[in-house]
């Protein structure tokens, strides 16, 4: 049998932090959690439960973040779940049979339903998708410093059951992640060398809404579903702004 590490990123996370672990212990003993400077109960509440603390100072970078989350466990296989992600029955069932009787030789998809201000979303912004968390510890890499992503070799698989990702408590939780993702994405895509113009923001952000309100039907969702269409091109406008605020500034030294 294998043995299996799930691993937790965390930042202030009080409110979640006892659930998750709890939840994560519904699949094994050995859980992680990498915290980037908590100033709560975080760290205090996590050891309580049982969980593995390590820390690592918060440098803008999610993907450095997961990446020594791997040197913090000997498990055979990782698990990444969010603080505000919570695994179902059928998706633990699923994890768990892996673990006891799957070889290492693959990675998994994880399908992800969103609740955000009381409503569960099926389309548009928050459309459910699916994201690769599940891998043979030595096989993965994270790229990107915001938006992050896996790069493994092997064949992916969709296990089932699925994540509920808790993904805002309210409108300001929804303010202070606005305000950091857009800001490491601007800072990220400037130093890759993108460059943008203000024809162009406008142009991206109607596109952003034009996707997330037609091809991904967030009308459908109803008044909040519209909503959270009309945020996202505040959101779109807002990190190519800050973009186009660097560049400004870099042309100016």
């Amino acid at each position: 049998m294998s043995s299996l590490a799930i691993l937790i990123l965390t930042k202030n996370e009080e409110d979640n932090i006892v659930d998750v672990v709890r939840n994560a212990k519904t699949c094994t003993d050995d859980v992680v959690i990498i915290d980037s400077g908590s100033t709560d109960r975080t760290v205090e509440l996590a050891e309580q439960e049982g969980a593995k603390v390590a820390f690592r100072a918060w440098d803008g970078d999610f993907s450095a973040q997961r990446n020594f989350a791997l040197s913090q466990t000997e498990a055979d296989w990782v698990l990444y779940v969010d603080a505000d992600e919570r695994i179902t029955p059928t998706l633990g069932e699923a994890i768990r049979d892996i673990v006891q009787h799957g070889s290492l030789d693959k990675q998994y998809s994880i399908k992800r339903k969103s609740v955000a201000f009381g409503v569960t979303f099926n389309h548009g912004v928050l459309n459910p998708d699916h994201v690769l968390r599940m891998f043979p510890r030595n096989t993965v890499t994270w790229v990107h410093k915001v938006h992050e992503h896996p790069e493994c070799p092997l064949p992916k698989e969709t296990l089932p059951g699925y994540f509920e990702h808790y993904a805002y408590t309210d409108w300001h939780e929804w303010e202070e992640k606005l305000c950091l993702y857009t800001t490491i994405w601007a800072q990220d895509a400037y130093a890759r060398g993108k460059r943008t113009s203000l024809g162009a923001v406008f142009g991206h952000s109607l596109g952003g809404f034009f996707k997330m309100f037609v091809l991904r039907k967030g009308f459908l969702d109803g008044l909040m579903g519209t909503y959270m269409c009309c945020n996202h091109f505040f959101y779109t406008m807002l990190k190519y702004l800050k973009l186009y605020e660097l560049q400004r500034q870099g042309d100016k030294k």
